[in-house]
């Protein structure tokens, strides 16, 4: 007896359907990644400093010539960083008041170059920021010719408020006051006369005094100003997206004016005003985001010009607690980052 046979069109229909479903994804490996936006490649000016970064030397040198060393540390990628070349130093008043008054070294805070503290300790880059806790890019140190810190700026600050800080170090005022109290009498004023508010900060009376069993949330201080642009700027752009409202809104917010003489409870149970509170943290900037742990301690803060999705990621670092597992505020964004775009989401680090 023959085995009955099919049509040749039915079997070859057949073997497709059983390709056909042996070949089809799972729903996970079809899921797109997100893409990665914003990152942008530096090319550092060939007026840098050829160094063989050995830092004491570098600052004796400097001062052999009047002048005073400046290390920028920055990594791949980075927009901000980019933004301080192709902006700031485009400037040339800037750029001549660097030149003449600066020696400037480059640092990757990711590379393997071997570096040589002030102090004589050798360090691979990497290791050297992190033992400087280098959490921004880019972070410029300026050194004195004792080779002790005159000034460390902690992420890009806008041209006019580099240029403030570059006057300030190269005119050596940190011999006779605090960068704090330099800003205060060499304010730039602009035009909104208000600060800005949001239904998430707390009203008046500021008591932010540790519990004893703690704070049941972290807290967020707003260090800002009337007649500021970039406090305008991060309010109507970063804080008005709706991911990071949903942050911040999980904390405790109280904002302060950084000049006036608001009275607050600080969270070791000190009252003092808000300009004396801001003078005794080393805010230099306006907005700076100071930021508590439940246990009243800084975990971090925000003192430069940050676009939505790292002021995201920065709240986001305290909410969850990584800084207790994860040191390296960095290395938590390129973490948020990878699990965001993992979901199909794209990340924009410029928008």
């Amino acid at each position: 007896m023959k085995t009955p046979q099919l049509p040749l069109h039915l079997l070859l229909g057949l073997i497709t359907s059983l390709l056909m479903v042996v070949s089809l994804p799972s729903y996970s490996d079809s899921k797109t990644t997100g893409k990665f936006l914003g990152a942008q490649s530096t090319v550092y000016p060939s007026w840098f400093k050829s160094s063989f970064l050995e830092f004491a030397d570098d600052v004796e040198e400097a001062a052999e010539e009047g002048k005073r060393l400046a290390i920028i540390f920055h990594q791949d990628g980075c927009p901000y960083c980019n933004l301080l070349i192709e902006k700031n130093l485009s400037q040339q008043d800037i750029k001549k008041l660097m030149q003449t008054k600066l020696d400037v070294v480059e640092l990757n805070i990711w590379g393997s170059r071997e570096v040589v503290s002030v102090a004589g300790k050798t360090y691979a880059e990497n290791d050297f920021a992190k033992a400087l806790n280098i959490q921004y890019t880019p972070t410029v140190l300026f050194f004195n010719e004792e080779g002790k810190v005159a000034l460390r700026l902690n992420g890009y600050r806008e041209p006019s408020e580099f240029k403030r800080a570059l006057e300030y170090v190269t005119g050596k005022h940190e011999k006779t006051q605090s960068y704090s109290q330099y800003i205060a009498t060499n304010r730039i004023t602009k035009s909104n006369e208000t600060l800005n508010t949001q239904a998430f900060f707390d009203k008046a009376p500021y008591n932010i005094a540790l519990p004893k069993a703690g704070f049941d949330k972290p807290l967020a201080v707003f260090f800002e100003q009337t007649n500021c642009p970039n406090c305008d700027k991060f309010h109507t752009v970063n804080l008005a997206k709706s991911d990071t409202q949903s942050i911040v809104k999980q904390f405790k917010n109280v904002q302060l004016d950084m000049w006036s003489d608001t009275p607050v409870t600080t969270p070791n149970g000190e009252t003092i005003t808000a300009r004396k509170w801001a003078e005794k943290l080393s805010v230099t900037y306006a907005p700076s985001v100071v930021f508590f742990g439940k246990d009243g301690q800084e975990v971090i803060r925000l003192e430069a010009m940050f676009k939505a999705f790292h002021t995201a990621s920065s709240f986001d670092y305290v909410l969850s607690e990584a800084y207790k597992t994860q040191p390296s505020l960095q290395n938590y964004i390129t973490e948020r980052a990878e699990h965001i775009r993992e979901q199909g989401n794209d990340v924009n680090l410029w928008d």
